[in-house]
């Protein structure tokens, strides 16, 4: 029963928007259907309601929302897509997965791009955020909110990952982002792309060793389970971002844009606050699951930043001006703290 609630506690907030072709019913009344991967339980699933009531009462019922949980609407992959066909309203996705569509959104997967939480935040909500809203929209996405998966580290099944040497020729699960490939050769790993269903299995046959993930979804995904290893890396902060198809959102009544912008803007913070909340527990929960944790020292983390760096120089050479754009904002931002 424990282990039940908490694997209830630990599912992240990724989250999307999900509506029929047609927005509206025959009696006038907009139907806005919400997914989410999070099970009841979650800070994701309590902000969905406070969502559904404010969109609510913000339209005196004009829109009726539901909120679908446990992921029963599709991966983010699929997802992505299907906002970009309209056959979705929207999604809630990594921007790892985001970048499927929108290829320069992988500048905020690269390796050590933020020091903290505080300075992801700063310049996401700040100077950046007209840039990532823009890339979006040219590619029929409409942004409504951040979410955040939050810094991703090492799991593995033969030991820490203490130096970028720990991963040499070692078979590692890569998410299915060329940024995320790239780090991996950059530390002299072996990248295995593989889809989020699969990885569980993909452990337990060898085919991949390790993968790299966030506490959080590391044990909602019962990946733990798999490893014995955990090592504290932090390489790579990953936010996510809930988006839904732009030619729908247009089509509303100002009215009814601005009941569905205005909630989620007010949820954005709240939303962070309460993923974050979870990462002490999530650490100590790993270990006390069987797998051995290890924080990596500052000197250790420096030896990984420098290795990957040339990460870095390979998206500004291979991206469009527009991201190499995003990237010189991100970077002079990072540099006027």
């Amino acid at each position: 029963m424990r282990r039940t609630i908490v694997r209830a506690l630990l599912l992240t907030g990724l989250f999307g928007f999900v509506a029929p072709s047609v927005g509206a019913a025959a009696d006038g009344e907009i139907n806005l259907k919400l997914a989410t991967v999070a099970p009841a339980r979650t800070p994701w699933a309590d902000l969905l309601k406070r969502y559904r009531k404010a969109v609510q009462k913000g339209t005196d019922g004009k829109v009726k929302v539901r909120v679908y949980l446990n992921g029963i609407k599709g991966d983010e992959q699929s997802s992505v897509r299907q906002v970009y066909k309209g056959t979705l309203q929207g999604a809630g996705v990594s921007t790892g997965a985001m970048a499927t569509l929108v290829p320069e959104l992988s500048v905020l997967e690269l390796p050590y791009l933020f020091d903290s939480y505080d300075e992801a935040d700063r310049i996401l909500d700040g100077p950046a955020r007209p840039l990532i809203e823009k890339l979006l929209e040219a590619k029929g996405f409409k942004l409504l909110m951040f979410s955040e998966n939050g810094y991703r580290s090492f799991g593995t099944k033969k030991g820490f990952i203490k130096t970028p040497a720990d991963l040499k020729a070692v078979k590692m699960r890569s998410q299915e982002n060329q940024v995320h490939v790239e780090t991996y050769r950059a530390l002299g790993a072996s990248p295995v792309t593989i889809s989020v269903g699969e990885v569980a299995s993909s452990l337990q046959t060898g085919v991949v060793d390790g993968f790299d993930n966030t506490p959080l979804f590391t044990q909602a995904a019962g990946w733990n389970q798999q490893v014995e290893y955990y090592s504290v890396s932090r390489h790579i902060y990953q936010p996510a971002l809930i988006v839904v198809n732009k030619a729908w959102f247009d089509g509303l009544d100002p009215e009814v844009q601005k009941a569905i912008v205005e909630p989620a803007l007010g949820l954005e913070k709240k939303g962070r606050k309460a993923v974050r909340a979870l990462e002490p527990l999530l650490l100590k929960n790993l270990e006390k699951g069987g797998t051995k944790v290890y924080e990596l020292t500052e000197a250790e983390r420096d030896a990984f930043r420098k290795a990957t760096r040339p990460v870095w120089d390979t998206f500004r050479s291979s991206t469009t001006d527009a991201g190499r754009e995003l990237l010189d904002v991100i970077l002079k931002a990072k540099g006027s703290k």
